[in-house]
């Protein structure tokens, strides 16, 4: 056993929210991230997990068939997971990826005109809806991406690639602040 402690650090701890009149950049609080795997693909997660957790503790991300995301602000206790999992057992598979995947939070109307110059994917809001989530590449890093709201996405990657897709959105905002 090692004798060092293992220290948990902010992933974007250092990175200032920019902030405009068209558009905003923020990360999200490093709280709860599991991933929730279907073994049928048809299956739509979104009513089981809210039937099973409350409708309002949690945000649900659609993710691919059969599997989405669950994210919240706030950290779980080790049991309090553990009573996801029992809940959610008999209908899908939960890994806990809270410690591995960080948010980023782009808002403003000009967010979708920021997000298109990284991805090929249509972003307006007749083409993604406020709900519509998706896998992308942003630049090099696989993102994935919700519309929460008119003119705010959420964007989920892995942890060690948060520094470099802020960096990367900075850049690509730059014109509109």
């Amino acid at each position: 056993m090692s004798g060092f402690a293992i220290e948990h650090g902010i992933a974007l701890g250092q990175k200032s929210p920019l902030i405009s009149t068209s558009v905003t950049l923020r990360a999200l609080p490093e709280g709860l991230v599991l991933h929730v795997l279907s073994a049928n693909a048809e299956d739509d997660l979104s009513e089981t997990i809210r039937g099973a957790l409350g409708r309002e503790a949690f945000a649900v991300r659609g993710g691919s068939p059969g599997q989405c995301f669950v994210v919240g602000d706030e950290p779980m206790s080790t049991a309090a997971l553990a009573d996801i999992v029992q809940k959610l057992k008999p209908h899908a598979d939960v890994v806990d990826q809270s410690h591995g995947r960080v948010r980023i939070a782009i808002a403003g109307a000009k967010a979708p005109s920021v997000l298109a110059k990284g991805t090929a994917v249509e972003l307006e809001s007749d083409a993604f809806p406020v709900g519509r989530a998706t896998t992308t590449l942003i630049g090099h890093i696989a993102t994935h991406v919700t519309r929460v709201s008119e003119d705010g996405f959420e964007l989920m990657v892995l942890r060690g690639f948060a520094e470099s897709l802020w960096d990367e959105l900075t850049e690509l905002s730059a014109e509109f602040r």
